[in-house]
């Protein structure tokens, strides 16, 4: 992946990053995040910041008019959008195409590679290749497939995450919050070509519905069948990868007192949940490689019944009060505070047990509730967060080297798009992600993409007086960038 800025470049920003540093130090010193803003001000911020990434022009007056009614009608027209396909602009919607033509494409990589490998091979040894072996037509575009497939993906990440016109803004972040949470890695080479369709088609739209048919869709997807290896996990050679982390990270926690045993059966229930690429199909059952055993799982037995089995253990663990905990305690972490109150959880999780996991219900109590909108209950951006949402201060992505700048900065900055390796997805929490290096970081990217913005004088009403002020004492061309790196827009 490209870095954010080229050499040459870095060392000519160099004394605009010094005044840089000098200046957010000022901010630091002086510095109470909105206190010196009116209240519905400072809720319009919250607000806009953490059902989506800030506002925009249009956005500001009208949810600073009723944060909460504003903040409510947000969820309602996010699980709208959920139910309609998304915007992809034609250069770069390969990656949503049909299954069955990304598992042909990348069979055809698969065997142009193959042939790739059988060539240099018989040269090295001095063999002539046989008279009909030769690369696959257009070999060239077939083995850079799966590549084009990783960039696409994670250029419509930031272009939904940064247009209004685009995608809704807390459709976005709910497709970010559920793609960590059911996280799948794009370096793993075989679930690189399916992991845009997987973002789009299941997690986007099941973000706001109920939370088992979210869990199936994600169970049934070639990229997390390949990611956790399920799809190798049959009668003959039991593969616990996944069944482990369904429990663990998925639903019910490390700590909801299943056994090691309950992994175990778990995995025999989904034994033949597979990918059927040979017959251009996404998910398979395959009869002949499941375990027709009785099965024991959290103390309720399993009968013989092909895929209903595996279905209906993902639907129980959806169901479990211990699940309910958890995706309260994450959805409270990420929206309201990093350490929320046991009391908001609890809410939480009374709402999910009560709607059997309609998670826009969950939101809608989530808003409604105190915790969200007081003042002391802070959190701070991730990577991810402060780069979408300086891109929305800027009108969204406008060319190829904004795309290539920002996803230069999460790379350097630890949270490159789909790129954690791990089942747990990447942390949110500010003790993760505030620190001095971090903040360079960030900086050096405000700056760079700053520079190709007009000032965004909107978003001033949402500054401190002291950040304000001492912003004003730069040079107009790179106030844009001091905004971006003040503790005010880092915040949210």
């Amino acid at each position: 992946m490209p870095p954010h800025c080229s050499r040459p470049a870095r060392l000519r920003l160099l004394p605009t990053l010094a005044t840089l540093t000098l200046a957010i130090s000022g901010i630091l010193a002086a510095h109470t995040v909105l206190a010196q803003t009116g209240t519905s001000t400072a809720a319009a911020w919250r607000a806009t910041s953490r059902l989506g990434y800030g506002p925009t022009a249009d956005s500001a007056q009208a949810a600073e008019t009723n944060p909460r009614a504003w903040a409510l009608q947000q969820i309602d027209a996010a699980y709208a959008a959920s139910k309609s396909a998304p915007y992809i602009p034609a250069d770069i919607n390969r990656f949503n195409q049909p299954l069955g033509d990304i598992a042909r494409d990348y069979r055809a990589e698969r065997e142009a590679r193959r042939t790739v490998r059988e060539q240099a091979a018989a040269t090295q040894a001095g063999t002539p290749p046989a008279p009909n072996t030769k690369l696959v037509d257009n070999a060239t575009d077939a083995l850079g497939f799966s590549r084009e497939m990783q960039q696409t993906a994670a250029a419509w990440r930031l272009l939904s995450c940064s247009d209004p016109s685009i995608e809704n803004p807390l459709l976005a972040k709910m497709t970010e919050f559920w793609f960590n949470h059911l996280n799948v890695f794009v370096g793993k080479g075989n679930v690189r070509p399916f992991t845009g369709h997987y973002v789009v088609n299941a997690i986007r739209a099941n973000a706001l519905g109920r939370f088992e048919d979210l869990l199936l869709a994600s169970a049934r997807h070639p990229a997390m069948l390949y990611y956790l290896d399920q799809a190798q996990s049959n009668v003959r050679g039991l593969n616990e990868n996944y069944a482990r982390e369904l429990m663990e990270l998925h639903t019910l926690g490390v700590d909801a007192g299943y056994t090691q045993n309950d992994v175990h059966e778990l995995a025999r229930i989904l034994t033949g949940w597979t990918v059927g690429l040979q017959q251009g199909e996404g998910f398979r059952f395959a009869e002949r490689l499941h375990d027709n055993g009785d099965k024991t799982l959290l103390k309720t037995t399993f009968r013989s019944n092909g895929v209903r089995e595996g279905e209906e253990a993902i639907r129980m663990l959806a169901r479990q009060p211990a699940t309910a905990n958890r995706i309260a305690r994450r959805l409270a972490m990420t929206f309201v505070a990093d350490k929320p109150s046991q009391a908001l959880v609890n809410q939480l999780s009374s709402t999910f047990v009560n709607t059997q996991g309609d998670i826009r219900a969950v939101m809608h109590t989530l808003v409604n509730s105190p915790e969200f909108w007081r003042a002391d209950n802070k959190l701070f951006k991730t990577p991810l967060d402060f780069a979408c949402s300086a891109l929305t201060a800027g009108g969204g992505v406008k060319d190829r080297r904004e795309l290539q700048l920002t996803l230069g900065f999460l790379a350097q900055a630890g949270q490159p798009i789909h790129g954690w390796q791990t089942p747990d997805g990447y942390k949110t929490d500010a003790a993760t992600w505030l620190a001095p290096e971090a903040l360079t970081r960030r900086a050096d990217y405000a700056i760079a993409l700053g520079a190709r913005m007009a000032e965004p004088v909107y978003l001033q009403p949402f500054m401190s007086t002291a950040s304000r002020d001492r912003i004003a004492q730069e040079p107009a061309g790179q106030r844009t960038g001091l905004t971006f790196a003040s503790p005010d827009f880092m915040s949210k």
